[in-house]
């Protein structure tokens, strides 16, 4: 009797173990292997934290065609080493999608995954020529290039100037490092392209100390400003622009620009700021409603509430709302299970998504695996950012040939 049943609990066991692991492979598994913990820390958490709410929306509503979602996150601390390291235990626990969100680590996993045909997410970090499908087959830098922002800022300048750009002054501030040198050849072909005189002014790092390149700037005396600060690096940059007389309204800044830095500039001194964005800002969207009534009302939020008033939460919303698009069009169209070549397939049929109206609309194709590049101009008003433009992707002729000619490169020397 004793041994029947201890007999009968082990077939018990050994059922609910099956129906575990049943349930664990109906799951999709997506790897954030992220900096939390050194240079990228402005923006990771946010971003992780729209993650997991969006997975946590979705599934409370049956997941992706029936499948639940899982967002692995691991800190790889911006170390190249440590990205590949997280790439290989989270491809041993069956992800086949990952986002490194970072440009050093992104290129260091990058050979690998594109050796193992899997996925890599790669917005606004990495290889910008990755958005060139037919060299990164397996790579999907969704969004913006920084040479496709760079771009539209320009186009938006000129439209200021009723299409005219010749005498047209226009500064670039930039940390004198890769990140911000990369958009100086297209601004250099646009400046020639275009008639306008073009002002380079590095600025040295960490970028604590920009009295000296504001009053270069000054001299210059250009029409607008557009700045590829970082993080503080804003801040400093408005009290510099102060005082020199600047006025606020002559600045563009890149993406990586958000309410915390608003409220250390001041909202009030901030007013007139402009930003480059592919993401709608601000609470006011439903996407943005729903996850705060249904996900935080309801005690299932993935970190503080007050992070949805950051553009960064927004951001991280924007990214996964298209890869969880992709992956669902990829269940639709060739079924479970899944695999890469199906989100492949998946993220390559998407045309013209905006989330309802959330982010700029993104076409992925087997050629573009960059959706695109569609972003447009928001201004701060003192309490919210203002659309000054429609989404738009200018100059993608002088962008089309940076990509190629880089990726041409990458395909005959793997570098």
């Amino acid at each position: 009797m004793k041994k029947r049943a201890l007999s009968m609990l082990a077939g018990l066991a050994l059922l609910l173990a099956g129906g575990a692991a049943q349930a664990q492979a109906q799951t999709i598994k997506f790897g954030l292997c992220y900096d939390l913990s050194k240079a990228y820390t402005f923006v990771t958490p946010q971003i992780v934290q729209a993650a997991k709410d969006y997975a946590t929306l979705l599934n409370s509503k049956g997941g992706l065609e029936g499948k639940q979602i899982e967002i692995v996150v691991q800190d790889h601390g911006n170390e190249p080493q440590r990205g590949i390291e997280c790439y290989e235990k989270l491809k041993r626990e069956g992800v086949m999608v990952f986002d490194m969100l970072s440009t050093p680590v992104s290129r260091a996993v990058l050979p690998r995954i594109m050796a193992d045909g899997n996925i890599l997410l790669q917005s606004f970090v990495g290889r910008g020529d990755a958005v060139d499908g037919d060299v990164f087959k397996w790579i999907f830098p969704i969004g913006p290039t920084y040479w496709g922002q760079v771009a539209n800022d320009v186009a938006w300048i000129k439209a200021q100037n009723k299409g005219n750009l010749k005498g047209v002054k226009i500064g670039f501030i930039y940390p004198d490092y890769a990140f911000g040198q990369e958009p100086i050849p297209v601004l250099k072909t646009l400046a020639a392209k275009e008639g306008f005189e073009l002002g380079l002014f590095p600025n040295p790092m960490p970028g604590r100390d920009q009295a000296a390149v504001w009053t270069q700037i000054r001299r210059f005396d250009p029409q607008y400003v557009i700045s590829w600060n970082l993080s503080a690096m804003h801040v400093v940059a408005a009290k510099e622009m102060k005082r020199n007389g600047i006025p606020m309204d002559k600045l563009i800044v890149v993406n990586w620009l958000n309410e915390v830095d608003i409220n250390n500039i001041g909202a009030a001194e901030a007013k007139g700021l402009k930003r480059g964005t592919n993401v709608v800002g601000g609470k006011d969207h439903p996407l943005m409603q729903q996850i705060a009534k249904e996900v935080y009302g309801a005690n299932k939020g993935s970190g503080d509430a007050k992070n949805m008033d950051d553009i960064y939460y927004n951001t991280g919303l924007a990214m996964y709302s298209v890869m969880f698009e992709g992956v669902k069009q990829a269940l639709k169209k060739d079924g479970w299970p899944l695999t890469p070549a199906k989100i492949k397939a998946g993220l390559e049929s998407l045309r013209n998504f905006d989330a309802n109206g959330f982010i700029a609309p993104v076409t992925v194709t087997a050629k573009d695996h960059g959706g695109g590049g569609k972003t447009r101009i928001d201004m701060w008003d003192g309490k919210k950012w203002v659309p000054q433009s429609d989404w738009v992707a200018a100059y993608t002729d002088v962008v089309d040939q940076v990509v190629k000619e880089q990726s041409a490169e990458f395909a005959k020397s793997g570098k």
